[in-house]
């Protein structure tokens, strides 16, 4: 657009850039931006080993279990690690990539590669040698069973005795 066509409009009526902020999507940018540098300022405290990412997971009360889900597609049970304790539980282990002869090159890929650990603390204590584990489908399930003290015990009142008592008060 030229100076003249442009002076034509008044200063209310000229063609205005319609530019919308989003602080959401401009914050996650920022913190992206953040964990990026500090990851590559970051010294390993494990020896050398650079912790590449981390596994989701759910964490849920059964009643008198907690279930522990971990979402690991595509990595061996060999090359997990779980640990157990009465207060926490520790995942860790490598998504090794595997390169094979005829593969060309990639045009993008998003699946997460190298090591990972994650350490879940746990709200109650369990009993961390009477824990079940399956690993199907790229799910790692744990039932961890609570200990006796942490468990909900029901309790019934009998109101009719506690009505007698007081009448007989």
């Amino acid at each position: 657009m030229n100076i003249k066509a442009f002076n034509r409009y008044p200063s209310f009526e000229r063609p205005m850039l319609n530019r919308y902020w989003q602080p959401l999507r401009e914050m996650e940018t920022l913190r992206r931006d953040f964990d990026r540098m500090f990851n590559e300022l970051a010294v390993p405290a494990n020896g050398g080993s650079v912790i590449d990412w981390t596994p989701a997971i759910e964490l849920k009360d059964a009643g008198d279990n907690l279930v522990l889900r971990a979402s690991l597609p595509g990595i061996n049970a060999k090359d997990m690690n779980v640990e157990v304790t009465h207060e926490a539980v520790l995942l860790s282990g490598e998504h090794r990539y595997e390169q094979k002869t005829e593969d060309k090159k990639f045009f993008r890929s998003e699946f997460q590669y190298g090591k990972f650990q994650r350490v879940i603390p746990l709200p109650v204590a369990v009993i961390n040698d009477q824990v079940q584990a399956e690993y199907k489908d790229g799910i790692l399930t744990l039932t961890l069973p609570k200990v006796v003290e942490a468990r909900n015990k029901v309790v019934k009142i009998n109101l009719a005795d506690v009505n007698q008592a007081n009448a007989a008060i």
